[in-house]
């Protein structure tokens, strides 16, 4: 019961945090007019620029920072007690990480939708333009190795997984071309879309794993090697010229993000989003359930607390101390600059 206590206590401290604390910011230093126009109507091009339904925004916007980061990080920071990352998510969400987002998203929208690297040239001066841009630059080239290099390899360790997640891309494009070409309702083809991205899921398992294999008659070294692309038991390609399979989805992932990055907005990026945010929310939903039904059964009870676990001894080993690795540990979770780019 302790949980399921816990957990509604947090959510109610979000919703008064919402319709108080976030009018007040809205109203009183944001100043945000609900007739002002925003850079999608301003400078609509059809490409970066493109009005939007306000739930195809929601879900664009959730799933590009709801990723790994809200999950692995509060599971991690687990080890200095339930206590602290409870109390950093919930107030530093409130106070902290909920200001930066939308104060980030409101100076974009009064500056023609730039990013905080442009505005810091005009603001400040070009110089600082330079260094924003240059640390951008480099956060995001090594966000992008070290997801492109994860994401390969659960690839190439589980086939399964494959087709489950590049079905999403015909999907999303379909739902694009649909909701902004021939200005078709969302409803329908959303419920189809989870449905079908689910049922992706045990066809994946089941009948249509997508793997890349080395090549049994070549010895893969640091620069060559050979792959094999294999759908199911069937070898769609052989003897590709590529390193080792890690490598060969490396690349995949690679051509995929360039190709991403100048389609326009509304035809992949957007929807892909927009169907993916109702996976999560089917499984928030079924978070939410499985913490009342433990909650209710008394099964779930919590242990490990602060900061008594801390003053302890029973801190796993070389477990780094509270401060300030709780803040970085949780970050995406509570507050992170990265989110000023999305």
């Amino acid at each position: 019961m302790d949980t399921l206590l816990i957990a509604l206590a947090s959510f109610v401290g979000f919703i008064v945090a919402y319709h108080s604390y976030g009018r007040w910011l809205s109203r009183r230093i944001f100043g945000l007019d609900a007739s002002t126009l925003t850079p999608s109507h301003e400078m609509r091009d059809d490409v970066d620029y493109v009005p939007t339904h306000k739930q195809v925004i929601f879900g664009h916007h959730f799933t590009s920072i709801a990723g790994t980061g809200p999950i692995v990080g509060p599971a991690i920071a687990v080890f200095w007690g339930w206590l602290p990352a409870l109390l950093w998510v919930v107030f530093g969400c409130i106070f902290i990480g909920a200001v930066h987002d939308l104060g980030t998203l409101v100076v974009s929208l009064r500056n023609r939708g730039q990013t905080v690297g442009e505005i810091a040239g005009r603001v400040i001066s070009p110089r600082a333009k330079i260094l924003f841009l240059l640390v951008l630059f480099f956060s995001l080239s090594v966000v992008l190795a070290i997801f492109g290099l994860v994401i390969a390899n659960i690839f190439s360790n589980y086939p399964e997984t494959v087709l489950s997640v590049w079905i999403a891309m015909p999907i999303a494009m379909a739902i694009g071309y649909w909701t902004y070409r021939r200005h078709g309702k969302l409803l329908v083809p959303s419920l189809v879309s989870l449905v079908v991205l689910y049922a992706a899921i045990y066809v994946g398992v089941e009948y249509l794993p997508i793997s890349v294999t080395q090549s049994a008659d070549t010895q893969a070294t640091a620069w060559s090697g050979r792959v094999d692309l294999q759908v199911g038991s069937t070898t769609i390609a052989s003897a590709l010229p590529l390193v080792n399979p890690v490598v060969a989805w490396t690349v995949v992932l690679m051509v995929y993000c360039f190709i991403a990055s100048v389609l326009p907005v509304w035809l992949l990026l957007q929807p892909r989003d927009y169907i993916n945010s109702h996976q999560l929310l089917v499984a928030l939903v079924l978070l939410v359930a499985g913490l009342a039904v433990a909650g209710i059964s008394g099964r779930a009870q919590l242990q490990t607390t602060t900061p008594s676990r801390v003053a302890s001894a029973e801190l796993p080993e070389h477990t780094p101390p509270i401060f300030p690795f709780l803040f970085i540990t949780i970050a995406c979770g509570a507050c992170s600059g990265f989110h000023c780019l999305v």
